[in-house]
């Protein structure tokens, strides 16, 4: 049966087949659907599926499911693997029973992230079998396999999908999806439970699951050969496809070695390939992880063949490739002329500028503003955090001064405290993040008695990366939410205040607050995201009264808020806040139904 899926609800579906029972994520982009399709369809099948508060708390959740003999996966972007590391090296050496998969969506560009890094290296540096999908119908494939080869190798698996194939869409050949099996349940045994003696046992057998990885891969069919001659191409994920768009716009016909499983690389199906070859070239986006291993395989074999790629600078190790920039790469390695591969299409028209704004209506604009406003006469270094409020950095705000990941305003805040003692330290963070990092650098602060104030962005969702939930929101199946301000109060914070940021006077007054106390303190500004609760007003300008300042649009940057020739007017875009008519000199600005 055929099915129109994109790639990470083609991932989901795989996983449902293969028996998954619990699955678990934490949302960034390109991986939230996957977790999305399996909180709709996952209930129904008998999944047990859940946002955790953070990337490493999904990880040993789905671990403790494997334990008991049950299938797991937990999904992530790349950079919640670094927030789960911990775990899964020590995973790696321990094992798992149940099949377990971490799925891990690279983001080559990048589009949405603030690394590019490559989780084939994690694979390799962790030891762990990687599987990296061309499309989504692979993506499906490989994802049901990963369950298998877990549970042959006793070993997590690693898929790795990247953006163009998180989010492509297409046609999938899909099977049944069948019932949930029994959990055999856990068995207590010392390999449980890892001590320096069991590592030590461990790494040998970890090392030679590498080769029973390799023989394995060396055997599906996720690897494959088409062989036009002795000049060749080897290619990994979705590079593959753009192989042969490029090599078929340049009307060339290569020799190709498709690669589905970059590590451990099996090593037959490559060897024969590079046998009947007298020069090759890898593509692959990001890191040289085929291309080494290829040097390394030809290299002890004694092979004759001439590689190239990236340590010959064909190709870039940064950035998203597409069929322009291979068909460039494959020119170059011909030595055919370079506007063969440029004039098989017209350059793209050049893009919209669209400067990054906050949406209409969003509460974080008022928070931004109300604490500059606050801080306007003080020594003040804004520190940020990851999530829509970033945005925060931008004109006309511009109201954060650093941002590094999950958590690190609190952290950077405390650093910039001990060399900068009469500096205000001011630490923005959102709600599913202070959940997610924020707190262990919060009960430092208040260890450490660090005179910091910490604004906590609460518009009850994770917005970023579409309103999923957090620890914070009571949602369907008898959760519990758990409040920030009694949390905040618990670690020993003595100045907690609570305020709606669309009240511009209140936010004010607590900024003022909160910077005036000598300890760390804590401001929770707690208002709806926009996207969530529909507004039942708008605001429209009064041109009797407006006199064109434009306060309203220098100050806030509201999209609703359009210059004119004869003033401002507001769109439909509008939300009602009323954060404009609050600044407004001249009450030109006024509510309407």
């Amino acid at each position: 049966m055929a099915v129109l899926l994109m790639g990470n609800e083609a991932i989901a579906r795989g996983a449902l087949e293969a028996g998954v029972r619990v699955a678990t994520s934490y949302p960034g982009t390109p991986a939230s659907e996957i977790m999305t399709t399996l909180m709709h369809f996952g209930p129904e099948a008998g999944v047990y599926t859940e946002w955790s508060v953070n990337e490493k708390v999904a990880v040993e959740i789905a671990a403790g499911a494997s334990y008991a003999g049950a299938r797991a996966m937990a999904s992530m972007k790349q950079m919640g693997l670094n927030v789960a590391v911990d775990a899964v090296m020590s995973l790696a050496y321990i094992g798992v029973k149940g099949g377990l998969v971490l799925v891990v969506a690279d983001d080559p560009g990048p589009h949405s992230s603030q690394t590019e890094q490559d989780t084939r290296l994690f694979a390799r540096f962790a030891k762990l079998p990687v599987l990296d999908p061309s499309c989504p119908q692979e993506a499906y494939e490989m994802t049901k396999y990963a369950f298998t080869l877990s549970e042959t190798l006793n070993l997590p698996v690693i898929v790795r999908p990247t953006t163009r194939v998180s989010h492509a869409c297409q046609e999938v050949e899909v099977g049944d999806i069948p019932p949930r099996p029994p959990v055999p349940g856990f068995v207590k045994d010392p390999r449980w439970v890892i001590m320096p003696s069991l590592s030590a046992r461990q790494h040998v057998w970890l090392n030679g699951q590498q080769e029973r990885a390799r023989a394995e891969f060396a055997a599906t069919s996720f690897n494959k050969a088409h062989l036009e001659g002795p000049i060749g191409v080897i290619a990994g994920g979705p590079s593959y496809f753009y192989v042969l768009e490029a090599l078929r716009r340049l009307g060339l016909k290569l020799s190709v070695l498709k690669i589905g499983t970059p590590y451990p690389l099996p090593e037959e199906p490559v060897k024969d390939f590079l046998r009947r070859m007298e020069k090759i070239l890898v593509v692959e986006e990001q890191e040289p992880v085929i291309e080494e291993q290829v040097i390394s395989l030809a290299w002890r074999h004694h092979l004759s063949v001439e590689i190239s790629g990236k340590h010959d600078g064909l190709l870039p190790r940064e950035g998203e490739f597409n069929v322009e920039k291979v068909a460039t790469a494959i020119a170059r390695f011909l030595n055919l002329e370079q506007n063969a591969a440029a004039a098989a299409l017209p350059p793209p028209p050049p893009l919209p500028a669209r400067p990054p704004l906050f949406c209409a209506g969003c509460p974080h604009r008022g928070s931004f503003y109300a604490f500059k406003q606050a801080a306007r006469d003080l020594d003040v270094i804004f520190t940020g955090d990851i999530g829509c409020y970033t945005l925060g950095a931008a004109p006309p705000l511009k109201a954060m001064d650093t941002c590094l990941c999950m958590g690190a305003s609190l952290g950077l805040a405390q650093g910039l405290a001990r060399v900068q003692p009469g500096t205000r330290l001011v630490a923005f963070i959102g709600d599913s993040t202070f959940f997610h990092a924020g707190l262990p650098p919060l009960v430092n602060a208040v260890h450490q008695r660090v005179r910091l104030t910490v604004v906590v962005l609460d518009n009850e969702t994770t917005a970023m990366t579409g309103h999923q939930s957090h620890p914070g929101l009571a949602a369907e199946g008898g959760r519990v939410a758990v409040d920030i301000g009694r949390v905040v109060e618990a670690c020993g914070v003595e100045t907690v205040i609570t305020a709606d940021p669309m009240d511009l006077e209140a936010t004010m007054a607590a900024a003022r607050r909160a910077l005036a106390a000598e300890g760390p303190s804590v401001v929770i500004l707690r208002h709806p995201c926009p996207q969530m609760a529909k507004p039942s007003t708008r605001c429209r300008v009064n041109p009797e009264a407006c006199i064109d300042c434009r306060t309203c649009i220098n100050e806030l940057g509201c999209p609703a808020l359009v210059p004119t020739d004869h003033g401002v007017t507001i769109n439909a875009t509008c939300t009602g806040c009323g954060l404009c008519a609050q600044i407004c000199p001249t009450a030109a600005i006024e509510e309407v139904e």
